[in-house]
């Protein structure tokens, strides 16, 4: 059954989606900081802050660029912000793990597994591209290993350990899971564990009622069903549709530009904090409150924004 609450996370702009598919894609600090305050607005507890060149629109992990939408963000809202070690395409490990080591805030996300994560399919839909590295970048996916080693998964956990920040485990495919399960029994990572269930991404899991019950239960086997709380993604058009499976399976949701640039068929989100406001009316149909930035802390045991590094 649903729980009383459900955290709602928005993530604004990621790495994935490009300007020319969308006018609203936030790419400017500015741009970024008027989307995560809307989003918190509209009733979103976390949300997931990547940056961007706001010259091109280039996804680039810039340690100053980060800081000011953090700083902007954090002025108007207490809302939970969660940093990505995802980067960009070619970005070290080292650079992946700056936003953490840098700003240690409460949350922040990894990828845990390798994958092909790609989107070069799409190429074939943009007619007018408004900058040259994005067909580029796009088509370069189909020959692109999204690297996350056993390895670089266990300097990542010791990070975000040394930074009292709480992992937020991205899971594409089954087999995350089982990683997940492995660094659990060497001691890398405590339960609960959160884990973030993302569908419908060319590489991992299609975006089906099936694979997301395949995820949860996959699980609640390898982990227990008291060792971790969850969230659940839908990509693209599916974002509605798999947020609602995941909120009558008792779970919490994440919308947001990063994951589907529209708001239902053929009209474009011109915020995140649209799709927000959108899944929230169907969770109160569903006799489901959304949890408060201070709710959200609660229940995934988050040190609070007075001890982040911004």
């Amino acid at each position: 059954m649903p729980q009383q609450k459900v955290i709602v996370t928005a993530a604004l702009t990621g790495s994935a989606h490009y300007p020319s598919m969308s006018p609203h894609l936030p790419v400017t600090q500015q741009q970024i900081i008027e989307d995560g305050i809307r989003a918190a607005e509209a009733g979103a507890a976390i949300i997931q802050v990547h940056v961007r060149n706001p010259e091109n629109g280039m996804p680039l992990p810039d340690i100053d660029l980060f800081r000011e939408v953090l700083n902007g963000i954090k002025a108007k809202s207490n809302v939970v912000i969660s940093l990505s070690t995802s980067g960009g395409l070619g970005i070290s490990t080292e650079q992946r793990a700056a936003p953490i080591t840098s700003f240690k805030p409460e949350l922040g996300s990894i990828s845990f597994g390798s994958m092909n994560f790609s989107a070069f399919p799409v190429a074939e839909k943009i007619e007018n591209w408004k900058y040259p590295w994005e067909k580029l970048a796009m088509l370069a996916t189909e020959d692109y290993i999204f690297p996350n080693t056993f390895k670089t998964l266990r300097e990542f956990l010791h990070i975000f350990a040394a930074n009292e920040t709480r992992p937020e485990l991205e899971i594409y495919d089954l087999g995350m899971i089982n990683n997940a399960a492995f660094m659990i029994e060497r001691g890398h990572l405590k339960t609960p564990v959160h884990l973030q269930f993302l569908t419908g991404v060319l590489g991992g899991v299609p975006a089906t009622v099936n694979s997301l019950l395949s995820l949860y239960n996959a699980a609640r086997e390898a982990l227990g069903a008291s060792h971790f709380t969850w969230s659940g993604m839908g990509a693209g058009r599916n974002q509605m549709p798999l947020c609602s499976v995941a909120l009558a399976l008792g779970g919490n949701v994440r919308v947001g530009l990063e994951d589907s640039l529209y708001l239902s068929k053929g009209v474009l989100a011109k915020s995140s904090g649209e799709q927000v406001e959108k899944i929230i009316r169907i969770m109160r149909e569903l006799s489901i409150e959304p949890a408060t930035p201070g709710e959200a802390r609660a229940l995934l045991g988050l040190k609070g924004i007075d001890k982040v590094n911004y």
